[in-house]
Formats: C-alpha cells, structure tokens, sequence
C-alpha cells in the first residue's frame, strides 16, 4: 500500500470511527450522511436516502441497517468514481480550500493530483514556528510565512524535519549526526535521509517515502509525514504514565484494562466529556467534527479546565454566529498558551485532524485531573522500552489501524497476519481469518480462532514458540506476546536481509557476525565481535567502525569517546545509532539497547547495517518497501 493510499485509508477510518460511536465495527445507515459529510461528500439528502433505500432493498450490507468499514469504503471510492462524487468533489475543493498538485514524487503514478488542505499547511508551520522559534540552528529557516507556502522549501535541508522529530519525541536524533553546515545536495540528502529513518523508528508509515521526494517539497508526502510526527507526539503523553489522573475517566464498573482498550481519540473523547459533565452542561461530544462546529463544548472545556486567575470566561456563548463565537473561544485558548493547530474556519468546518491535535494539545497542557486513591493497586501502566520499540516497529509496517496499546491491540490477531503477510506473501489463508466479527455472541470465540491460526502459521514457518497458544495472545500475554513478536520483527528483517544478498539464501545470525569482521578487516579497523552477547559493543565503537567501513569517512571520531563509564558508553550507542539511520540504515533499536547489551536488538542493528552493505550503491536510498 503506497503512502497515498495509506494516508486516504487512514483518513477514511478516522472519520468512520467517529461516526462509530460504540466502537462495535459498524455505522448505521441512518448515519451515513453524518459520515460521507466527514470525508467530503457534500450529498443532499434524498441523494444520501436513495443510497439507503438501495443497500435496504438489496440486502447490499452484512447486517441490515448497518455498515462495515470495508463497505463504507467501497461505497466512498464509487462516489468518487460516479458524477455525484466528481460534482460534490469540485465544490467541496472549492469550500474547504483544497490545492491540488500534480504527480512529482516517484512514489506515485505519473500524473497523479494529490490534494493538499491549506489548512493544514497553515497548521503544521504555525505549530513549527511557535515550538522552534527559539531554535538557533533555524534561525535562517524559521519563521516560515503565515500561509505556509515555504514550508516545503524549508524542510529541504533536512535540519527542519530532524528538529520536529526530536520536539515530538525527544532525543530520538543525536544533534552531532545532522549536517548543519556548508551543505550540499549530498548532505542535505543525508539529512532527510535520517529524518526518515529516524520518522520510521517512532512508528511512523514511511512506506515508498525516500529522501529525494522530500527534496523535491513534494506537498502531500510532506504534510503526511508532518501529521504523522506531530500526532505521535501530542498521542505520547496520552498515557497513564504520564497522566496518571486518567483513572479519572473509569466508570465504577470498568478497570484499567478497558481505558487501556480505548485509542487516544477515545481517551480524548471521553476526557471531554467528563470536564463537560463537571461544568454542570448538558453538552457532550461524539466526535471532533460535527459535534463541536458551536464552539459549546470548547468554550466550557476551557473554561473548566483553566486556572482559577487565568481570565478564561464563556463570554463566547453569548455570539450567535458560529464564525465570530469560534474566534472567542480561541481568545481564551490563547490565554492559556493553547491556540495551536486550528482557526476559527477549522473549528467552524470541524476539520478532523486539526481539531484533534487542539483537543490534544489542550490535555497536554491542562489535563485537569486527579488519580484516584487506589487506581493502581497490582497494575504495571508504564511502556517499557521493549514494549515501545516493538509497537513503533509494527506501526511503521503500515498496519492498519495504528497499534495505539500494544496487547490490547493485537487481541483479535488481525494485525499479526498483516505482518506475516508483510514477512511471506501468501502464507495467511484469508478464507481462515475472521475479520468482520458480526455478531457479537461469537464475536469472543472468533477473535481466539484467530490467534489460535496466528500462532499454528508461526509454528509452520519454525517460529520458536514452545508453550504460546493462541489464548496467550488473546488475553495478552505480556512474555507470550513479546516472545511471538521478536519472532516477527527477527523474521522481517532476516527476510529483508535474505532478498538483498546476491545467494538469495537465508542469512541466519553466524553469517552477520562473519560479515561484520570480514567488513572491519577489509576496511582496516581493529575491532571485531564475537557473538551479539560480546561485552566490547556496550562502548559503541564497534557499530561506529563498521558504519565507517561501509561509508568511509562518515565517522567523525573526534566525537567519539572513550567509553570508559556507562555516561560515555550510551553517548557513544546515541551517536552510532543517528549515525546508522543516516547512513540508510533502518535502525528500530534504541542506543541503550547496546549500552546495556540487549543482544536481541543489537543483532537487529548489524542486520540492518549490512542490509545496507547489500543495496546496489548506485541506488538512490534504501528501499522503503516491504
């Protein structure tokens, strides 16, 4: 699935589980122009009637009454195929101040018009010059022009891009790996080549993305993967680790597990509500689009929100017109430093995305909540390292939809056979998976069929797993799990390794441990490893010789230290790990993971740096796709 379509589906299934208020799969016909109106179909009604009356009297859904998400997506694509879609389509471009550029990226057909939201244009720069004005190293970048109109250009270097990276999760790009200087097309190249690298490493799609369509300012690849980084960043503090007051949102009969089956646009939803319900209004919202266009729901959640001698006041209510009221209740959001990402016009045209990552910026700054006494009695609520690296991984496979809780969300196995789909084309018999889950009394025993099928394909491929059933997997198995998915994440980037080698054989890990000493003798370097569990790779000088071995002169070894404690031996891991990302290297491995020698992903960090070793140097980057 190419980024395009990848971001159109996305799209798609954010606006369908809006609508999906119970979260149940489906939405009910009497709520499709509600959803169509979502995605941009500006239908009249007795058109939108005409529909339903044709899947009544047809029997076009799986359940009367209702719709799945792959028919509303066959549905979506008909209309913009028919003249209804073509016709709502020019006038919903027109309305919602959408640019249309032609096909420049090699990534899409020739001739291809992707359309590019203004607005979001507009967001993501205003976002950029607000959190890195301060920046010196983007002093001759930043600001970027109020429309946005420059901010593909800017992001050409590549400095821009790696610095919105480490504002969304901080220290992910070691700041001695980016060319900042004197640069060329080659350096600016291997820039955004980090930037990428690095994009993919916290879980983002970058799938047929590379660094020369970002050089070129391709528009809608640029705003994708802007979204994507600016998301997983507002999304990190969502948690129960870093809020801890989100125990709040529990009803009486629910438990941790249930708020952690919710995805962030739920949690978000739910935190609404309950700021909503203690401001004494009746007020509740379903969604960020339609249920918030008055500007009601905003202007009380401020003010509920707000400290006591901020000044924030519901003055807006008293406005009539939806436009001039908006521009209120952003007055009050600018008196808490929170008017980011949405204008009046956003607010008033419920544009999803722009007014999700309002609603989440405001949560991160003023949660407003309290942990409950006994909230966390016997409960493990913080992500681990492991955890993170593996979640992130899946997610930059271009699963869908996004991994958000890494057991709840691989609970009914249909995540894990898109990967195994990824990792041996063909080997899911789809006939076999369950994937509509329609009725609600099997709906248990379904999704355990398929993580019972999930783990008989790992064992057929000769996965090691003794003693993991499909139940483990099902009730999520914290060991059982992680054991199933180093399988998958060792198996992908064997495979990936396996098609680049001249023998087409598959590589096993003795065969890495001979090239990397083959690779640091051939290029005259001292250092060599004897297995991935040698103690000499804690310093990091040993991965640094080798990207030096396969790039010459890519190291600066003035930076490196001497590794002599566990401070200079982690500077040393941060430094290698950029620099391999910069190389080409799709590095899913976090320096501490060769600081404290974790031998699993340390392997992952050779195989990666000799698939790289593998790729025709004539190639423009590495692959991006699957």
């Amino acid at each position: 699935m190419d980024t395009k379509v990848a971001l159109e589906m996305e799209d798609l299934r954010e606006n369908f589980q809006q609508i999906d208020k119970n979260g149940d799969g489906y939405i009910d016909l009497k709520e499709l122009r509600d959803a169509l109106n979502a995605c941009g179909f500006k239908i009249p009604g007795y058109k939108v009637r005409e529909m339903e009356n044709e899947f009544k009297q047809f029997n076009k859904a799986q359940i009367p009454g209702k719709l799945t998400f792959e028919e509303f997506c066959k549905l979506c694509g008909d209309l913009k195929s028919n003249e209804i879609g073509n016709t709502f389509k020019l006038a919903v471009t027109k309305r919602e101040n959408l640019q249309h550029h032609g096909g420049t990226s090699e990534a899409s057909n020739e001739g291809t018009t992707h359309s590019v939201r203004v607005e979001e244009q507009f967001a993501f720069s205003d976002w950029i010059n607000s959190n890195l004005r301060n920046d010196a190293d983007l002093k001759n970048l930043l600001p970027i022009d109020p429309e946005g109109t420059n901010l593909y250009e800017k992001i050409k270097d590549g400095i821009l891009l790696c610095k919105v990276i480490n504002h969304s999760c901080p220290d992910t790009i070691d700041e001695r790996a980016i060319n900042k200087k004197n640069l060329t097309l080659y350096t600016q190249l291997e820039n955004l080549t980090l930037a990428l690298s690095s994009a993919q490493a916290i879980g983002c799609n970058v799938i047929n993305i590379d660094a020369h369509n970002l050089s070129k300012g391709t528009p809608h690849l640029v705003l994708g993967l802007l979204w994507q980084i600016i998301r997983i960043g507002l999304f990190n503090q969502i948690t129960l680790e870093h809020c801890p007051g989100l125990t709040s949102l529990l009803s009486e009969e629910e438990k941790i597990e249930d708020l952690m089956k919710l995805s962030p646009e739920g949690i978000l939803l739910r935190w609404v509500n309950y700021h909503l319900e203690r401001a004494g209004t009746s007020k509740r919202v379903n969604n960020f689009q339609s249920d918030i266009v008055d500007s009601e729901a905003y202007t009380y959640l401020l003010k509920q929100i707000a400290p006591i001698d901020s000044g924030v006041d519901t003055m807006a209510l008293h406005e009539k017109d939806y436009l001039a009221r908006a521009e209120i209740m952003l007055q009050q959001a600018e008196k808490l430093r929170c008017r980011s990402f949405v204008t009046s016009q956003d607010v008033v045209n419920g544009v999803y995305k722009l007014n999700l990552a309002f609603v989440a910026n405001l949560f991160n700054n003023y949660p407003g909540l309290e942990q409950t006494s006994n909230a966390f009695e016997g409960e493990t609520i913080e992500e681990t390292r492991e955890e993170k690296t593996y979640r992130n991984w899946i997610n930059s496979m271009g699963v869908s939809p996004h991994i958000n809780w890494l057991y709840s969300d691989l609970a009914d196995g249909l995540i894990i056979f898109q990967l195994y789909d990824i990792i041996k084309p063909g080997k899911v018999d789809w006939n076999k998976v369950h994937s509509k889950f329609t009725n609600p009394r099997k709906k248990f025993i379904e999704k355990l069929e398929n993580c019972n099928y999930a783990v008989d394909i790992g064992k057929d491929i000769k996965f090691s797993l003794v003693g993991i059933g499909g139940q483990d997997i099902n009730e999520g198995n914290v060991t059982l799990t992680l054991a199933l998915i180093w399988q998958l994440m060792r198996a992908y980037t064997l495979s990936v390794l396996s098609r680049l080698a001249e023998s087409g054989n598959p590589i096993v890990e003795k065969e890495i441990v001979m090239w990397v000493n083959e690779k640091l003798a051939s290029a005259g370097k001292t250092s060599s490893i004897r297995s991935f569990q040698d103690t000499s790779i804690s310093d990091g000088k040993v991965v640094l010789d080798l990207i030096d071995a396969i790039k010459p002169g890519a190291i600066n070894y003035d930076l490196v230290k001497p590794g002599a404690d566990d401070e200079e031996k982690l500077a040393n891991a941060k430094y290698a790990i950029s620099m391999a990302r910069k190389a080409g290297a799709r590095v899913y491995a976090l320096p501490e993971d060769i600081a404290e020698m974790k031998p699993k992903m340390i392997m992952t960090v050779f195989a990666c740096l000799m698939s790289l070793d593998y790729i025709p140097k004539d190639s423009n980057s590495e692959t991006n796709s699957h």
